[in-house]
């Protein structure tokens, strides 16, 4: 039985999700909401449920941390959001954080994801 590839960078998860057709970017927009890049879908938290979290952190420079979250939406449509974290987070304001807060978490097991 083969076993399935380890997965340890960003871009490496990217990639799988890229293949599975998985890579719509949910973004803050420039008005305070959160709006998928493949359905130009605009989400409340209400409509999200992050179902796994990834953190990365660069060899020697912390500005290569980053975090990445996988959601599903209401429909069951699987995105992601992606940042760097703590003091060089990419968003500015507190609305992203607000925002990442209210979204409710189930942590799951993607094992099917990425096989």
């Amino acid at each position: 039985m083969e076993r399935p590839v380890e997965m340890n960078t960003l871009s490496q998860i990217m990639e799988k999700l890229r293949q599975k057709g998985l890579d719509n970017e949910i973004k803050m927009t420039d008005h305070g909401k959160m709006q998928g890049s493949i359905n130009n879908q605009i989400y409340t938290p209400e409509d999200l449920t992050i179902i796994k979290t990834y953190r990365f952190e660069g060899d020697s420079d912390p500005g290569d941390n980053a975090v990445l979250y996988l959601l599903e939406d209401k429909k069951g449509q699987i995105g992601y959001i992606i940042d760097a974290y703590g003091m060089y987070s990419s968003q500015e304001g507190t609305g992203f954080d607000d925002f990442l807060k209210k979204i409710p978490t189930a942590d799951r097991d993607l094992q099917e994801l990425f096989s």
